[in-house]
Order: structure tokens, then sequence, then C-alpha cells
């Protein structure tokens, strides 16, 4: 099963890559910054960002680090991300599984990973990997959207998730990720829980190959109980749906 989902991962980040160079919410410039005021990376750091995607965590430390590699699974994303960071002589990329990272112990200053471990088979082993590669003293800060604990809640969320992305697999809630973190001798240091909205017609043509994609995903929002659409704080213009809002969590710790 996990070599299946990995399959799917590069299938669905290779059909169109350009788009996560480009997304709005994946360049989001408040979140990018928030980054660099909690790290406060110095000039002699490596850094490590897992699962780079359009490689905007990489273009944003690039200029206060020595060095940043941008590590991805999926080949043609690299080649997109490097495409689109042609002027950063400073980022080294390198494919590379989150789970069984291609680096010796204790090689980087900070590892990042934002908005991808939702995507990874086996989460506990992405985070022993980050700790495995990160110096004693070193700085560990993870971004994605979380599950609520609530399990119905947690279930109509990944469900509408993987509707949209089939190479989706599932987003942890928050005590399930300080759980793995605290069992890698990752401490906590900073945390931060927010809404996060999506603008659904861009969010759910970003990864959906056809119509009856897009409308399997809608249909299936609004045949949620006002519990669930309440939380998600489902917007409409008359039937169709305009926006929607889920829960992205920032957390950094040190080893």
């Amino acid at each position: 099963m996990t070599e299946e989902t990995k399959k799917k991962v590069i299938e669905q980040f290779s059909k169109n890559p350009n788009a996560y160079a480009t997304s709005p919410s994946h360049g989001n410039e408040d979140d990018l910054n928030r980054i660099v005021e909690w790290l406060k990376p110095q000039k002699s750091w490596r850094v490590l960002d897992i699962a780079t995607g359009g490689g905007h965590v990489a273009k944003t430390l690039a200029p206060h680090v020595y060095q940043v590699v941008a590590s991805d699974l999926t080949k043609d994303m690299l080649i997109s991300t490097r495409s689109f960071l042609n002027d950063l002589d400073n980022i080294l990329y390198v494919i590379g599984d989150a789970e069984n990272l291609p680096f010796l112990d204790d090689t980087f200053d900070a590892v990042t990973c934002r908005i991808a471990p939702h995507h990874f088979p086996d989460p506990k082993k992405f985070v022993q990997e980050a700790s495995r590669v990160l110096k004693s003293g070193g700085t560990f800060l993870l971004i994605d959207n979380v599950a609520p604990e609530d399990r119905a809640l947690a279930e109509y969320m990944n469900t509408f998730e993987k509707l949209r992305d089939p190479s989706h697999v599932r987003c942890l809630p928050v005590r399930e990720w300080q759980q793995y973190l605290m069992e890698s001798q990752l401490h906590e240091v900073k945390r931060e829980v927010r809404k996060k909205t999506y603008d659904f017609p861009v969010w759910v043509r970003r990864t959906a190959d056809r119509e009856e994609q897009i409308q399997n995903v809608e249909s299936f929002i609004l045949g949620g109980t006002d519990k669930l659409r309440n939380y998600y704080r489902v917007q409409l213009s008359g039937n169709k749906i305009v926006s929607l809002q889920v829960d992205e969590m920032m957390i950094m710790n040190k080893k």
C-alpha cells in the first residue's frame, strides 16, 4: 500500500507541477515570512526542505542561509521548481523520499516541511527521518493541514480531500503529531493553529482531472450535515461552493 500511495503522489504531482509554483495558497507571503520569523535562520546554516513542491520555502530561506537542499519525491516537480528558482544558486535539488531520506545523520541545522505530510503514508517514519538528519540543537519546522479530534469532522475533511486529490492520505490531528515529535526527541518550542481559506474553484481544479470529479467533491461537501459544513465554514453563491476553511498547524521543535 505504501508504494502504491507514493506512486499516486508521483503521478499526481507530475501532471501539472507549475500549478504549485504559481499557487496563491502555497505562495502565501504571510505564511512564508512567519517561517523566517520563527526559525531566525543563520548565514552558516544548511537547511533541508522536505517535499519542497513549488519551492516556496526554499526560495524564502535561501537568502538567509548558506545552503538549502530542496528535496521532493517527484522528479518533474523538482525540474519545474529549479526553473522557477533559477536565479538562486545556493539551492541544491535532490530526489528523495520523506520516509527514507538520502542524507547522513546529523547533517542539517534546520529541517522544514510545509503543506505536504498529508500525502505521506507513514508520518511517524517521516518525523523519525527528519529528526535523524537534523543536528543536535537543530530546529524542525512543520506546517500542514490538521484534522479536528472529532472523528466525524476528521472523516469528512479527509474524504473531501481524497475525492479532490487521490494522492491524499490523511490529515492528522494535532495530538498525533505531538506524539510522533516527542517520540523522536523533538521538543516543542512553539505552535499555532489557524484557519486557512480555500478558494473552492481554484483549489478543486488544481488536482481534479475532469468535471465529474469536481462535481463529486462539491456534492459530497454540500451533502454534509450542518455541523460539518459550519465547522469548515462552507460559503455558497447560489448552490455553488465559493470557499471553505480548514485548520492548519505550524509547529516548531528542537532536537
